[in-house]
């Protein structure tokens, strides 16, 4: 590996994460002599990254070369490293991925993951990645490949389909982990565990400090605090970008947690992603109003937040704090880079393929997310074994609608969509097989002209 890699982020245009992520590069001595390659499709957005992140560097005085370009062959020519971080449509395309499903009853305060919503998101993205795939098959076939995108498992398992080695990165289980030591006072340097399972649904196996284990003060705990219908007040606002450590509860992590503290009290563990999303990936939570109310007293809605950004302030404060203080934030996507590059070993949890059985009791088929050492041979995933049982059985019921849709875009099969949404717990929770197609039929209408064309309505073989 060269000591100047070429590391190109492809949706560097997008607001606050990619440059977050350019901070966390230039964090490490060892990656500051790269070449940065920013790539987006929006110029006037993508600049807007490229001048910060030169501003950034020439502040420190690191000869990191910025390049900025709209040419994804150009960014992917021999390129060491590739950062995803896109999603295809935009806020517009979102906004249709919750509002058509709350008009059949399906209310996903995220809807990014599993369900209707993620489903689609993935499908519009799907062409995108045949495109990069291509190029990169051609053009950089060695390059590690570290996907940001959501829904996170379908990306990157359709990307490794494709035959780009790619790990898929969250901060799901860095929030989680600091959360819970926060929550039991105790200092997270201290604290030892192991996590397993699938994205935004993976479970924390073992939570230690030294010998003790934690489990049962963590259980005490969050039953004390996160009973059903108790609202907890003062909570900090949420933003939506957690790629730093937060010291505080808010809105949408450690505040209220009635939903996971129920999760933990029914299968034994807690689970790595919010309450406000793990209420969609189960059929418990969000069956009417008032019942979401007992759970989640405070609405924490991804969208809105998305539509009221201020972009060019977000990129303007994230500057000025790593201009005062350059560190690198709990992503661990420089982190990789770096221990590729040094040799340095680390240890990251990523979502990779479960080919082989990293999981033994989930299917080859899925993408899991697990712990893997990071040094000069690349990302390594290890082996976890089995999940308790119920565990696995959970995730089971979340990989069906992930396997499915991913199936949809590998083969054409349309009828695999309405079966990945079908088989959606919550959607089928609420739904008829009926109005689940007719959602769906919707869905296909409003994201047309970015689906794969085998999947769009006037594909051969569509429903009339």
């Amino acid at each position: 590996m060269t000591n100047s890699p070429k590391i190109t982020i492809i949706g560097a245009g997008g607001f606050v994460f990619p440059f977050r992520l350019i901070g966390d590069l230039v964090s490490f001595p060892a990656l500051r002599s790269s070449t940065l390659c920013l790539m987006d499709v929006d110029a006037t957005r993508l600049s807007r990254t490229a001048t910060a992140a030169r501003d950034l560097v020439s502040h420190h005085g690191f000869d990191t070369e910025i390049v900025e370009t709209t040419d994804r062959r150009e960014a992917l020519r021999d390129a060491d490293f590739v950062i995803i971080t896109f999603q295809v449509g935009g806020v517009e395309s979102y906004r249709h991925d919750v509002e058509i499903p709350r008009t059949y009853g399906i209310d996903q305060p995220v809807g990014d993951t599993v369900g209707p919503g993620g489903v689609f998101r993935f499908l519009r993205s799907v062409e995108a990645y045949e495109a990069i795939a291509a190029d990169a098959r051609e053009l950089c076939p060695r390059a590690q490949f570290i996907n940001y995108a959501n829904p996170m498992a379908m990306a990157t398992a359709f990307l490794n389909a494709q035959g780009l080695d790619t790990v898929g990165l969250c901060h799901s289980v860095q929030g989680t982990t600091r959360m819970l030591a926060r929550t039991l006072d105790v200092p997270y340097d201290e604290v030892s565990f192991l996590s397993a399972g699938i994205n935004h649904q993976a479970w924390i196996l073992r939570f230690h400090r030294g010998d003790e284990d934690l489990y049962p003060r963590l259980r005490e705990t969050m039953r004390s605090r996160h009973l059903r219908g108790r609202a907890a007040s003062g909570l900090a606002t949420d933003d939506g970008d957690h790629s730093d450590a937060a010291d505080e509860a808010s809105t949408y992590e450690g505040g209220n947690e009635q939903v996971r503290t129920t999760i933990m009290d029914a299968f034994g563990y807690f689970q790595t992603e919010s309450s406000h999303h793990a209420s969609e990936y189960l059929p418990y939570f969000r069956k009417n109003p008032e019942l979401v109310l007992d759970y989640i007293p405070q609405r924490w809605d991804y969208y809105e937040i998305c539509a009221s950004h201020d972009e060019q302030g977000d990129i303007e404060g994230q500057l000025a704090k790593l201009k005062d203080h350059l560190a690198p934030s709990v992503e661990y996507g420089a982190s990789i880079v770096n221990s590729a590059v040094t040799g340095t070993p680390s240890v990251v949890y990523g979502n990779v393929p479960n080919a082989g059985g990293i999981i033994t009791n989930l299917p080859d088929d899925a993408c899991v997310e697990v712990p893997c050492l990071v040094d000069g041979n690349g990302v390594q995933p290890t082996t976890v074994g089995a999940l308790p049982a119920q565990l696995a059985a959970v995730n089971r019921t979340n990989i069906g609608v992930q396997t499915l849709a991913v199936q949809a875009a590998l083969s054409g099969e349309r009828e695999h969509v309405y079966h990945a949404v079908m088989l959606d717990p919550l959607t089928s929770a609420l739904l008829t097989v009926d109005q689940i197609r007719s959602m769906t039929d919707e869905l296909f209408d409003a994201h047309a002209d970015l689906l794969p064309a085998a999947l769009r309505p006037t594909a051969a073989g569509a429903a009339a």
